[in-house]
């Protein structure tokens, strides 16, 4: 839904894909956020998987011409991508949130003095 996953309030959006710095409604950073590629990831393989068949049931059935597979899929594809990117990234983001995910640093793996 785009809302913090804290109070479920505020936007968790800025632009379109860009994060809050913080929850306008009860002030969480989510300057933790690293989604990185995943969520990209996920839209390439839900778009192959769902309209790869429908693409070349097109192409097979009606016989057209390359050229008019891409003219009329090409954009559909593109929609599609984008309708689910966003998504992903506020999914994304949460499962990284619920399970407090985070950047991990070199200092993690130093043992504590046993003075």
């Amino acid at each position: 839904m785009g809302r913090c996953p804290r109070c479920a309030e505020g936007a968790l959006f800025k632009g379109f894909l860009k994060f809050n710095e913080a929850c306008e409604a009860c002030g969480t950073d989510f300057s933790m956020e690293d989604a990185g590629d995943g969520p990209a990831f996920f839209v390439m393989t839900i778009v192959l998987f769902l309209f790869t068949p429908l693409v070349l049931a097109f192409h097979f059935i009606t016989d057209a011409p390359t050229w008019v597979t891409l003219t009329i899929w090409g954009p559909i594809l593109i929609i599609a991508c984008l309708a689910l990117l966003r998504p992903l990234r506020g999914i994304m983001f949460n499962t990284q949130w619920v399970n407090k995910a985070r950047e991990v640093h070199p200092d993690d793996f130093k043992k504590p003095n046993a003075d």
